[in-house]
């Protein structure tokens, strides 16, 4: 198998959307400046592979097209430890929450957002946390 090592995500306002992610998800940026096209690499978890490796690898999942719900793109979904917690985040650092949280069976607590560029993206919390 060939895994998911990367997503990419287009922003209009380089500053908000770093600091959306920063402060909702802790995550780090990097500008890599107007010589790499205005770049912001994202590190959303520590390594633990070799050296130019990400951390572990990233599943994925497809979903049918139903004509009522919103922005349906491609997109990722972030784990989270609490939801109510990650919910509030997200609000406060100007993302918009679409619907209320569900329960998957099996997995967790699901909700997707909005972020300050208008990507639709979602949070988990995985069953268990």
């Amino acid at each position: 198998m060939n895994p998911v090592v990367h997503f990419e995500l287009p922003y209009k306002d380089a500053k908000r959307i770093k600091e959306f992610y920063s402060n909702s998800f802790a995550w780090k940026m990097t500008d890599l400046g107007e010589e790499s096209g205005n770049y912001i690499l994202a590190q959303t978890a520590e390594k633990d592979a070799k050296p130019g490796f990400p951390a572990g690898s990233i599943d994925g999942g497809f979903y049918p097209v139903k004509p009522e719900w919103p922005s349906q793109y491609p997109s990722i979904v972030i784990g989270v430890e609490n939801i109510d917690e990650s919910i509030s985040l997200i609000k406060q650092n100007g993302g918009t929450v679409l619907g209320e949280p569900m329960t998957i069976p099996n997995f967790g607590i699901y909700v997707s957002f909005t972020d300050t560029e208008g990507n639709r993206n979602s949070i988990i919390q995985p069953q268990g946390m």
